[in-house]
């Protein structure tokens, strides 16, 4: 089966090494290091959710189904199989549109007493560029990182090899 969400895993540059030196300690320090991940993913999970919401539409409908998830690296899902708005459209349909726009409309509501620009669904198509979801994550990426590595450092010196 296909995914239905997007998962956005935060890059962190030494994120690497220091998985491999958490992998010499016991299981605890993971879990503590998951705990940690998660707190940050929440705050970036809430900050996209507003985002969303600020954008409306589409778009804020999909920012209902973001959410973080337990990772021993900060990371936010958004997306899914939950059906949203009138047409319980499940949420993984509409999240690309939403996030990097649309320059036409396909399937059922394409017929002629949906299409205008009156009725305008979405943005329009931006490339890569992105509306709420990804610039939202990417302004936290320094914070988030420090954040991070912080964490690690506390964990890998409370269990030992530090």
């Amino acid at each position: 089966m296909a995914k239905s969400a997007l998962t956005f895993t935060l890059r962190i540059d030494g994120a690497r090494e220091t998985l491999a030196a958490l992998r010499k300690l016991p299981k605890d320090a993971n879990n503590e290091l998951r705990q940690a991940s998660l707190a940050i993913s929440r705050a970036v999970a809430e900050k996209a959710k507003a985002a969303g919401a600020r954008e409306g539409g589409q778009a804020a409908a999909v920012a209902r189904t973001v959410r973080a998830q337990r990772d021993r690296v900060p990371a936010v899902v958004a997306g899914g199989t939950r059906r949203l708005g009138r047409h319980k459209t499940p949420a993984f349909n509409l999240l690309f549109a939403s996030e990097f726009g649309q320059n036409r409309r396909t399937g059922w509501y394409a017929a002629p007493k949906y299409a205008g620009s009156a009725g305008r669904q979405y943005r329009p198509h931006r490339g890569r560029q992105g509306i709420w979801f990804f610039p939202t994550v990417e302004a936290e990426q320094a914070d988030i990182a420090r954040r991070w590595q912080q964490a690690a450092d506390e964990v890998i010196e409370k269990f030992g090899e530090g």
